[in-house]
């Protein structure tokens, strides 16, 4: 029993709400109250779950030696000693085959994209993620490839606008993660490899870089004709009116950087954090009301 649990805390639940982004191709494609919809989309955010979490499980594995240095990750299972390397390989194998196997199942394009997602997740953790800039790349193609797996799954478009808006928001999260990690290596603990390369007014630099761009691209889509057109959008321009809750997001997630030395790990920052939780709730709220109530379509 306890090695059961020992695999789910590796395969780490809580980062699991990285692939709600699968469903914001079932929001913006109007189709959130339609159930077999919903329940595709769910599927998929389950095998989503499935496979990402294996790849924690191996990711664990690799990194085992470096995490037993840091002052977090030493806690992890297989870090502790309480989970076995080989027992941990032999789990996430299959769990990953079986993942990929059944998302075919599902739909043959859904199949090719979350294919593709484990593969470069596989090549991040052996070696990308020893790459300076490739590695904070790779972690943000993975959230654009959440939010296409959506769209296939589903078999809708999605707007560009959103997909580039998604990929300056996984950057922007991956390298405030990144600031976080070097803070920590100033502070005297051990860390990745990669960090040696990066230093903290580079991070700043981009990270303001991605944040405007973060904004700017979400305001493009709100105001794009395919967005506010009747026949392919939500006939209505007043999508607008969820920029201001973008930019709350953005400047509350730089303060908790910058003045709480948090960022290290968004899924707990966004879990936990009240004003941002009441942001993204409103944002949620409006969006849909704009989206669902108000448009032409």
């Amino acid at each position: 029993m306890r090695m059961l649990l020992d695999i789910f805390i590796s395969m780490r639940p809580r980062q699991w709400t990285k692939n709600t982004v699968i469903f914001a191709a079932l929001i913006f494609s109007q189709r959130l109250f339609e159930l077999h919809f919903f329940l595709t989309s769910l599927a998929g955010f389950g095998l989503f779950c499935l496979v990402s979490g294996s790849i924690y499980l191996f990711n664990d594995v690799v990194d085992a030696k470096y995490d037993r240095m840091h002052p977090e990750k030493k806690s992890r299972p297989v870090a502790a000693g309480s989970l076995s390397k080989p027992f941990a390989v032999m789990f996430s194998m299959p769990s990953l085959a079986i993942g990929v196997l059944l998302s075919f199942a599902v739909n043959y394009e859904f199949g090719l994209v979350i294919s593709g997602y484990a593969g470069l997740q596989i090549l991040y953790t052996i070696v990308l993620k020893k790459v300076v800039l490739v590695d904070v790349f790779v972690i943000a193609i993975g959230f654009v490839i959440r939010a296409a797996a959506g769209a296939y799954i589903l078999r809708v478009s999605l707007s560009p606008w959103l997909l580039v808006c998604t990929l300056f928001l996984s950057l922007f999260l991956a390298l405030s993660k990144r600031r976080h990690e070097l803070m920590l290596v100033s502070s005297g603990a051990n860390s990745r490899q990669v960090l040696s390369f990066y230093s903290l007014d580079m991070l700043d630099q981009m990270i303001n870089i991605v944040a405007s761009g973060t904004v700017i691209t979400y305001a493009l889509y709100t105001m794009a004709p395919r967005t506010v057109s009747p026949l392919t959008g939500f006939g209505t321009h007043k999508l607008i009116f969820t920029v201001p809750f973008v930019l709350f997001g953005i400047f509350r997630y730089l303060y908790l950087v910058h003045k709480k030395m948090e960022g290290g790990s968004p899924e707990r920052v966004l879990l936990t954090d009240v004003p941002l939780m009441v942001d993204i709730l409103l944002y949620g709220l409006t969006a849909a009301g704009i989206i669902y109530c108000m448009g032409g379509k």
